[in-house]
């Protein structure tokens, strides 16, 4: 069995990102846990000089593991075996943290259930085993179904709760000890409902145009790039505290296209008038109107990028185009920037490297964000 084969065995969901295999990002999966890392191998693929990123939740949990992180990758003849020893401290540090989590008193318990009883067991979704993590389903106005999640400590009531949902603002709760389930539920309505005018301008939008990404979008999600059409899409950021007001607009496509659209965008801007909707707003000021799911074929704004030939790319779907109006291929940003890097004919400036399209041969530049160290 290859390397490759193995890695995929033991760690599913952690691939290379790049051609060479340098770079890997995904998820590790311990007990039941996902937690997210990459790593970043040097040219010669030695383990003693790589880089591990991870996320907050990973570097909670490695905190004090450190020099045995280290230690692993110095002795580590291979990317696999460094795996294993890593799922195996994972497992340690989870087990240690799960046992160090006091038992709450009894009265935590009868108080649990005397606050769902007031609350309603119709509003209760989810309770894990310890009765430590519940999640309570709510209803705002407008028929729309949310989610909120609370994380009890043994202390309860005495000790906050931690509280998260899948909302586009932090979601602030105030707690006293007198506090209750109802209070956070309470708390929590109040919350949705001063979001709906928000979620009415990001609905209509969900509704009446083809969204290229979110391709699912979360309640919580205020961006949404949508297809104008062939290979030209513009990219909104919703203010949700003023969601009728003019976005954060980004035109994304060929430049002979975009340049007139980012005309009208320039000299229609005073046109915008917060009494309607954003979506009228932005027929009404680039003087466009958008593809309807209705009337048009989706596959009509399928762009497959020209170098993996596939249209996502993890989270990403092709953001660069080729601006010679007679090729306009598409091209995720990651693929062109490995592709321009691996010909000899390019040059490469930091982290831009300019060489030609693969279908045209005309220049093309390609900017990618440096990895954090």
């Amino acid at each position: 069995m290859t390397d490759s084969s193995l890695l995929i065995q033991e760690c599913p969901m952690l691939l290379p990102v790049n051609k060479d295999k340098t770079i890997y990002d995904g998820f590790i999966t311990v007990q039941e846990n996902d937690f997210r890392i990459r790593i970043l191998l040097p040219s010669d693929r030695q383990l003693k000089n790589a880089k591990l990123q991870s996320c907050w939740r990973l570097k909670q949990l490695l905190q004090g593991y450190q020099h045995i992180i280290k230690q692993r990758l110095q002795h580590s003849s291979d990317l696999v075996s460094f795996i294993l020893e890593l799922k195996t401290v994972l497992e340690v540090a989870v087990k240690r943290r799960q046992v160090y989590q006091p038992v709450p008193p009894p009265q935590y318990y009868s108080r649990l259930i005397g606050e769902m009883e007031s609350l309603g067991w119709d509003k209760l979704l989810f309770i894990d085993t310890e009765f430590r993590t519940l999640k309570l389903k709510a209803e705002d106005s407008s028929g729309r179904q949310h989610v909120i999640a609370v994380k009890l400590k043994s202390k309860y009531p005495a000790e906050a709760p931690e509280c998260s949902a899948d909302l586009p603002l932090p979601l602030n709760i105030t707690w006293t000890p007198q506090g209750s389930l109802m209070s956070i539920h309470g708390q929590f309505l109040a919350m949705l409902e001063s979001l709906q005018e928000f979620w009415a301008v990001l609905d209509e939008i969900d509704e009446k145009t083809w969204v290229l990404e979110p391709e699912k979008p979360p309640r919580g999600a205020t961006m949404r790039r949508i297809a104008i059409g062939n290979n030209v899409s513009i990219k909104l950021e919703i203010d949700n505290r003023h969601p009728k007001m003019l976005p954060e607009c980004c035109l994304l496509g060929a430049e002979h296209v975009v340049t007139p659209l980012r005309k009208k965008l320039n000299a229609n801007m005073h046109l915008w008038n917060p009494e309607c909707s954003v979506l009228q707003n932005l027929k009404d000021v680039l003087e466009i109107e958008f593809p309807s799911p209705t009337t048009h074929e989706k596959s009509n704004f399928s762009m497959e990028c020209g170098i993996c030939y596939s249209y996502r790319l993890d989270s990403a779907i092709p953001e660069q185009v080729c601006n010679d109006p007679r090729c306009g291929q598409p091209f995720h940003q990651a693929c062109l920037y490995e592709w321009l890097r691996s010909l000899p004919s390019s040059r490469q400036s930091f982290n831009i490297v300019f060489g030609e399209c693969p279908y045209c041969s005309k220049p093309v530049t390609v900017k990618m964000a440096l990895p954090k160290s």
